[in-house]
């Protein structure tokens, strides 16, 4: 088995060793603050995904992926959007939400949060289901009106 990859964070002057993040955590961040936003529906993939690899599967198509340069993290998110969202605008929410909780959480610098719109999920239809009247063979008080 691979070992993890870690980030090392920036260290107050004076400290006595250093701290290393694994990269699941980072992503964990940037999972949740994305599905924070009110718009995305859900990620590509799902905790039973994370699961799976933590027991040592690959699972392929997260709905997150970062990649770290010399100068920051470049994060791919990869979302579902419910339907009648303005794309663009919740688009640059996701981004601002990321960068700033990853920013809050690990001091990390954010240059980068590609949005990936996978899909639209449709509303549902609410339907009121009578369990005496299955079949609608009845005439209910909302038809007598």
């Amino acid at each position: 088995m691979a070992a993890e990859e870690t980030i090392v964070l920036d260290q107050p002057t004076g400290s006595a060793g250093t701290t290393r993040v694994n990269v699941r955590v980072i992503d964990i961040i940037a999972a949740l603050a994305a599905q924070e936003v009110e718009g995305v529906a859900s990620l590509r993939g799902s905790i039973s995904d994370r699961a799976q690899e933590a027991f040592g599967f690959m699972v392929r198509g997260k709905g997150v992926e970062i990649v770290q340069t010399e100068t920051g993290l470049t994060i791919d998110v990869y979302i579902y959007v419910n339907y009648g969202v303005s794309v663009p605008k919740l688009a640059v929410q996701v981004q601002e939400r990321i960068m700033m909780q990853i920013a809050a959480m690990t001091e990390l610098t954010v240059n980068t949060v590609n949005v990936h719109v996978e899909g639209m999920i449709s509303p549902k239809t609410a339907t009121t289901i009578d369990p005496n009247n299955l079949f609608g063979e009845e005439e209910t008080v909302e038809d007598a009106h």
